[in-house]
């Protein structure tokens, strides 16, 4: 039986947990926008653990935090939500398991070991099943990256941020991957504000998301696929079950910008707002500069950058407009 769909009073309850503990972002103005455009970056690359993930993970482990001191947690990601799994298990003194695929950035594996987690590395294809196995046989406590209620909960306070912060907005970007993240924050706006628009962004390398709403059916790529792009953040082969539910109802689009693109957006994040952002986090500056065609012509903007993981070899070649990582 599925799971209800999360309300606003979900999301605010996790708001409540969240205070204190998970940094409240800044909508940060994009000097360049246009004059019938303005836009506001939601700047999730300032959080402590450099992505938007920490909301979702402290809102799970806060709910399941009795069962979790006593069994340990473990999860399955390829760097943020493992980085932001591993920071509250460290600041909660708990036990943290991490499977992480042998594709994900060296530098992202080794800021989860630093923070205490012990690391499993498996091919990209086992990486869910193999938390899975971890979960029921050792008995660890599963912390899901976004198919979970109280995970999209928590990242849904970002949507709520933004709509106290510029309640007057009329288009919200958000990047997509396994959908946990657009799925909180179009629930928050659509609840507040119907007649926002939220759309969606992904590489058109790893376009599941976008195909799935437009055939109105869940499909998934398989991983030769979704790992050709450099937003490694964003290669999941399929948005969750959970999260596919939110975005039929409360998506109105998604978008495909290409890797050329997403390499442009994360130069002009650095020159023009002063935010490094990983190639995920920049997909959505990407769409918003790119694909005006697809997007209504006025009104006020924002745009998630919903992280800034970035290694300072695949930053350095971005700046220089060398392309993707080697």
């Amino acid at each position: 039986m599925e799971a209800p769909l999360v309300t606003l009073e979900d999301i605010r309850a996790a708001a409540g947990r969240l205070q204190g503990s998970v940094f409240r972002t800044p909508l940060v103005p994009y000097a360049p926008a246009d004059p019938g455009r303005p836009l506001w970056l939601k700047a999730e690359s300032l959080q402590p653990t450099g992505a938007f993930k920490l909301r979702g993970a402290f809102n799970k482990i806060a709910a399941v935090l009795d069962q979790a001191k006593r069994s340990g947690i473990v999860t399955h990601s390829s760097g943020n939500h493992a980085r932001a799994v591993a920071w509250v298990a460290r600041e909660l003194g708990l036990r943290a398991v991490v499977v992480m695929p042998d594709a994900a950035p060296v530098e992202k594996v080794e800021a989860v070991r630093a923070l205490g987690a012990e690391v499993v590395i498996v091919p990209p294809e086992r990486r869910d099943t193999e938390a899975e196995r971890l979960a029921g046989e050792e008995g660890y406590v599963l912390v899901p990256p976004y198919d979970d209620p109280a995970i999209i909960a928590g990242q849904g306070t970002a949507g709520l941020e933004i709509m106290e912060d510029l309640p007057d907005l009329d288009v919200v970007l958000v990047p997509v991957s396994g959908g946990g993240l657009i799925s909180g924050v179009a629930t928050a706006v659509k609840s507040l504000r119907p007649e926002v628009q939220v759309v969606g962004v992904e590489p058109e390398l790893a376009g599941d998301a976008a195909e799935s709403l437009r055939s109105g059916r869940l499909v998934a790529w398989d991983v030769g696929r979704t790992y050709r792009t450099m937003a490694d953040g964003l290669r999941t082969t399929s948005v969750g079950r959970l999260p596919w539910e939110h975005i039929r109802r409360y998506v109105d689009d998604i978008l495909l910008v290409s890797e050329e693109e997403i390499g442009a957006a994360s130069r002009a994040l650095v020159a023009d707002a002063r935010l490094v952002a990983e190639p995920s986090g920049a997909v959505t500056l990407a769409a918003y500069l790119n694909r005006r065609d697809s997007l209504p012509p006025q009104g006020r903007y924002v745009a998630v950058v919903s992280g800034g993981s970035v290694s300072p070899r695949l930053l350095a070649r971005l700046l220089t407009g060398d392309g993707t990582e080697p």
